[in-house]
């Protein structure tokens, strides 16, 4: 693994940055770990692993200072995702949706929205990011939630699948179509609804083949009034914000997502040089080095982009929407890849429960589907080069 320690030496965190991430990872450890089998065995949400990660105040850096946050780096954000997700995918990806919910409302939130939403976020409350829809999933302008304004509330008709958080969030982030906007992009809004708002139901949890610990929520709004305050920007300015907001959310997913990875890795390289057959381990077989040598220097590749990436976004760079493809879509297929061949590499153990094998296997599958399908994402980034 000194391919991947170095890889590590070469971010030179400061001394608090390496502090925290030393705390995530003990957490992960001691904490979080342990718990994730029980909790994808029972389908139970991971409380406990969640309380966990509040003691430790991480839902805090990704709020600014001045709202109560710490103003965490986006890079650091994108590691402690990551460190969450090694020790259980449902963990990780419960604390990455309060970011893709909230997100936006750090970047395209009035001040007095600001102050509203974001120290309670900072304080450990849990958002969610509603957008997909029956007839409206890779195709967003597809969504026929209805906002109509009355007066000083705005009355929100309509409903919302495969919602993470959904069951659970205080505040989630929802778009719909303005009901005086014809054009179906242009109409496209978004407003941030609140927890025990009159009319907002949870229709049902999916029952899912992986992230069990994770809820996923079919949600529906029957005449729910949301004050005309809790509206980002103008009616109107949704789409924008959504993209801008996915271009954020996608690397956070591909951290995610390699997380996974890692487990895999790891767990298959420990077997490899446990296991032995023919009196061998399996890590002298050469057709063995060749899989872990392919797996290793593509693993090094995503992790070395998703740096580059983090780092475009600290510097402030607005256009990284390719970049951010890239990196959802292969550190999601190499998840995915990784995870198939830690299976394999435990041979008919891997496919029981003594070995979290098949929970990666499982767990891995849906990085290359939500925040866009591997599909599209080859789309966009084939698309960009298309000259005009």
């Amino acid at each position: 693994m000194n391919v991947f320690r170095q890889l590590e030496r070469r971010r030179r965190w400061s001394e608090e940055e390496r502090l925290l991430l030393d705390q995530v990872a003990r957490l992960c450890a001691e904490a979080i770990a342990p718990n994730a089998a029980k909790c994808d065995r029972e389908a139970a949400f991971p409380w406990a692993s969640i309380e966990a990660l509040d003691r430790l105040g991480l839902n805090a850096l990704f709020v600014p200072e001045r709202y109560g946050g710490t103003g965490g780096s986006y890079r650091l954000y994108l590691a402690v995702v990551r460190l969450i997700s090694e020790a259980c995918a449902a963990t990780g990806i419960i604390y990455a949706t309060s970011f893709h919910g909230m997100g936006p409302v750090v970047d395209h939130g009035s001040e007095a929205q600001k102050s509203r939403f974001l120290p309670r976020i900072a304080q450990g409350s849990l958002g969610a990011l509603a957008i997909t829809e029956p007839e409206a999933g890779s195709d967003a302008t597809g969504m026929q939630t209805r906002f109509r304004p009355d007066g000083g509330d705005i009355v929100v008709d309509g409903g919302k699948i495969f919602i993470t958080n959904g069951d659970v969030a205080d505040l989630i982030l929802l778009f719909g179509k303005w009901s005086e906007i014809e054009d179906p992009r242009k109409a496209i809004s978004v407003l941030v609804l609140e927890k025990g708002t009159p009319g907002f139901e949870i229709l049902r949890l999916e029952d899912k083949m992986g992230h069990r610990a994770s809820s996923t929520a079919e949600i529906a709004f029957r005449g729910c009034h949301v004050p005309r305050a809790n509206l980002l920007g103008e009616p109107g300015d949704g789409l924008p914000i959504l993209l801008a907001s996915l271009n954020k959310s996608r690397p956070s997913i591909a951290a995610h997502a390699l997380g996974i990875a890692h487990a895999a890795f790891s767990d298959m390289t420990d077997y490899a040089n446990q296991r032995r057959q023919f009196g061998k381990r399996l890590v002298e077989f050469q057709g063995n080095q060749f899989t872990l040598a392919d797996l290793a220097t593509d693993l090094a590749m995503a992790e070395h982009w998703l740096d580059h990436l983090g780092a475009l976004v600290d510097e402030g760079e607005t256009e990284f929407g390719v970049e951010a493809s890239m990196a959802k879509m292969r550190a999601s297929d190499l998840a995915m890849r990784i995870a198939t061949e830690c299976v394999q590499m435990h041979g008919g153990y891997g496919y029981c429960q003594g070995y979290r094998a098949e929970r990666l296997m499982r767990d891995a599958k849906i990085t290359q589907i939500w925040e866009g399908t591997n599909q599209i994402h080859r789309q966009l980034i084939g698309r960009s080069f298309a000259r005009t």
